[in-house]
């Protein structure tokens, strides 16, 4: 499963999806809206993707992840649009036969993920805000 949202990731849901009887291990990544980085004070974060693409790409990810290691089931939730304080922006979960692959698998795609898919972030401070993680 891949959603691209902009409503909250619901994280029993996924692990329920995630269940499988021959899964010796599910490995979930969240990746939270924090309050501060270098140092500034975080209001919020603003995530804009280019849809089609961004789903596209992550499709491509958890393929060649499944080629690597043998996914029995994977879930990738991104979140869009404006996150406040401690809401989950991201959501990677795999289910593997061993813990091994999972904890590999799902730093393999969160990794994969931040480095090219079409998605870009916004930290908005009190006095200004600057965009990472962008993308050549």
């Amino acid at each position: 499963m891949i959603i691209l949202t902009s409503e909250p990731i619901d994280v029993a849901s996924a692990l329920n999806d995630l269940q499988s009887a021959q899964a010796g291990a599910i490995d979930i990544f969240l990746g939270v809206v924090r309050d501060n980085t270098n140092e500034r004070s975080v209001d919020r974060l603003e995530y804009e993707a280019y849809d089609r693409m961004a789903v596209s790409e992550m499709q491509k990810i958890a393929d060649d992840a499944n080629e690597r290691w043998p996914l029995l089931r994977y879930t990738i939730i991104h979140r869009k649009g404006t996150l406040q304080i401690g809401e989950i922006a991201v959501l990677i979960g795999v289910a593997t036969a061993h813990r091994a692959e999972a904890f590999e698998a799902c730093r393999y795609i969160i990794d994969t993920i931040k480095q090219t898919v079409p998605i870009w972030k916004k930290e908005v401070f009190s006095d200004g805000e600057q965009w990472v993680n962008a993308h050549p």
